[in-house]
């Protein structure tokens, strides 16, 4: 008797050919603490008075990274723009779209000694690509289930994000324009951090999620920073005493924060570091404990953001990256 032959599994289905098209988002946000790192070193060495040499050379590296990482990532949304919706539906992708506009916001707070006109323009730019940002968030949220509406600390790259022009107005002389956005910023950050204070004391975060709690420190940095280029002197102290008892916090839990090792994921860690650096050697104006303090955590970032953006763009590069972090395909 012939036994009937068994059906042969469906075959796998391949993947589609053509470059780049499950790019992660999750580039970004160590790509954006690069930037940070270099404008750091650039207000190091307007405070220390010190050749701004190395600072621009950062700065120029990682804006021809960023470039690459920007062209990688459209080559998605270029072959299907709903693809961005996607994207948004998950943490690592909300988070990776919103630093990209923010990367970009940086690119022109770089360029502002070069080629102001250009800078402004590019900061225009961004400020458009995080106000569509926005809306197409605030409608995934709409029709999405609850869970994705939960606040998180990625709500202020999203929704705070805006006060980086403040970086850009003020190198270009505009502060009136730094202020507006200074106290504008201010409330969607309020909320945010009320809201998760509230939640951080109801439940305990899984671990997994522990290293987005560093992004909280980035908006009380960068409104010290904003604050002092405007001449707000009273108010950018207040602001770096915030940042510093948020900073106290985070180096306290810091062994509970990395419970789970390392992960994409902290890449939240890179660009919190370097802003609150930056704010205490700007605010300080090179002078006193506060400066030498900022040199010291600025010297540490110089170590701890590079190697967290090369072991994270190294996962791009080998493959595994994308799946990590639920990238979508176009």
């Amino acid at each position: 008797m012939i036994r009937p032959r068994r059906p042969m599994p469906p075959p796998l289905k391949p993947p589609a050919p053509g470059l780049w098209r499950r790019t992660p988002p999750a580039i970004f946000p160590p790509i954006l603490g690069l930037f940070g790192l270099g404008l750091g070193w650039r207000a190091a060495a307007q405070a220390f008075g010190v050749s701004p040499g190395f600072g621009d050379m950062i700065l120029g590296a990682v804006a021809i990274l960023f470039l690459f990482a920007l062209v990688a990532w459209l080559a998605k949304p270029l072959r299907r723009p709903t693809v961005v919706l996607e994207e948004l539906r998950v943490l690592p992708g909300r988070a990776g779209v919103a630093a990209a506009s923010l990367c970009l916001m940086l690119l022109a707070a770089s360029l502002v000694p070069f080629a102001p006109v250009l800078a402004l323009g590019l900061a225009l730019l961004a400020a458009l690509a995080q106000a569509t940002f926005i809306i197409l968030l605030t409608y995934v949220m709409r029709t999405g289930p609850a869970e994705g509406r939960v606040v998180t600390p990625i709500f202020h790259l999203s929704f705070v994000g805006f006060i980086l022009g403040g970086l850009v107005a003020n190198a270009l002389g505009h502060h009136e324009v730094a202020k507006w956005l200074l106290w504008a910023m201010l409330v969607p950050a309020g909320l945010i951090w009320g809201i998760s204070a509230r939640q951080l004391l109801a439940r305990v975060p899984p671990a997994p999620l522990r290293p987005l709690l560093a992004i909280h420190l980035a908006p009380a940095s960068l409104f010290a920073i904003v604050a002092q280029g405007a001449g707000l002197e009273g108010a950018a102290y207040a602001f770096t005493a915030l940042a510093a008892a948020i900073f106290a916090a985070l180096l306290v839990a810091l062994r509970w924060l990395t419970a789970s090792g390392f992960s994409p994921l902290w890449g939240a860690f890179t660009f919190p570091l370097a802003a609150f650096a930056t704010a205490l050697i700007t605010v300080s104006q090179g002078v006193g404990p506060m400066a030498w303090a900022g040199g010291v955590l600025l010297a540490g970032a110089t170590i701890a953001i590079p190697l967290i953006a090369f072991r994270i763009l190294k996962m791009w590069a080998s493959g595994p990256l994308a799946a990590k972090t639920n990238a979508a395909e176009a």
